[in-house]
């Protein structure tokens, strides 16, 4: 069961270069300001690294406290950032002012999953408008539904959040998940396969077929995409899994093949293997 699944220095650069052309014909210079820091807000929040965000918003609220869009960037940047317990603060002063957004409320929910507040999380996507079509408020709802095992809920939402998106990975890879929590490896599999066709270099998805795989004693890598690197890795993992099920010998010979694979030396692979004895045939 799922319980718990630099941009500013361009500012001077862009500040500088408003200067120097001055003001276009029928623009007050108080007009373009707020424009200028409407556009870079949307910068900061769409392109901005997580801890830069948090300190331009920190900063910009430092001389304008009172800022609305800067209070909410602030909020956000700080849930993107990891930063969950003070996105949690302040998203709840937002909200407390009735600023919260539908954006918003979806990204406090996410804060809050991951802070496992699960009833807070459902009560803000309740008060979302028209969620149903939104990718991320079905992609929250099945995280939800995940964490009550409220499993044909969760499969509903699942399919629904990957029908609104055209990169799909993601929430094909969290399938997968849920249906291992569930025992379903063959389910899981499938959505993990699918997840690494849309997204050949991501890494997460690779892993959790090797080793849904795994789970049921089918120890060959699987055939996706993969370096030196990821082969050794997997090898690794799924000589952990293969341990767990009392298959040693197994798991002896898929720890040299990890160590044998990796281009550097792989001391968490033959760490292990120096704790086994013997060789496994291959």
């Amino acid at each position: 069961m799922i319980r718990k699944i630099t941009i500013l220095g361009t500012v001077g650069l862009m500040t500088l270069s408003a200067c120097e052309q001055g003001t276009p014909f029928g623009e007050s210079p108080s007009r373009l300001n707020a424009i200028d820091s409407v556009n870079l807000t949307e910068l900061m929040l769409t392109t901005g690294e997580p801890e830069a965000a948090v300190d331009f918003f920190r900063s910009s609220l430092a001389d304008e406290p009172n800022r609305v869009d800067f209070q909410r960037g602030y909020a956000i940047s700080l849930s993107r950032a990891d930063r969950h317990d003070e996105a949690v603060l302040a998203f709840e002063r937002l909200d407390v002012q009735g600023d919260l957004q539908d954006g918003d409320r979806m990204t406090f929910a996410q804060s809050l999953i991951r802070l496992n507040q699960w009833e807070r999380a459902e009560a803000q996507l309740s008060l979302v408008n028209n969620g149903a079509d939104d990718y991320r408020w079905n992609q929250l709802n099945a995280m939800l539904s995940d964490n009550y095992e409220r499993w044909e809920e969760a499969d509903t939402y699942y399919a629904k959040a990957r029908s609104l998106t055209s990169q799909p990975a993601t929430i094909l890879n969290n399938w997968g998940v849920s249906k291992m929590s569930r025992g379903d490896l063959e389910g899981a599999a499938r959505h993990f396969t699918d997840a690494v066709r849309y997204d050949p270099e991501g890494f997460g998805a690779k892993n959790n077929l090797a080793i849904s795989r795994a789970l049921r004693g089918i120890y060959a890598l699987p055939v996706v995409p993969l370096n030196e690197e990821e082969r050794a890795q997997l090898y690794h993992n799924m000589a952990l899994v293969a341990l767990r099920q009392n298959d040693s010998d197994i798991a002896r010979g898929l720890l040299e093949l990890a160590v044998e694979t990796h281009p550097r030396h792989f001391s968490a692979a033959a760490d292990k293997l120096a704790a086994l004895q013997g060789t496994v045939n291959r």
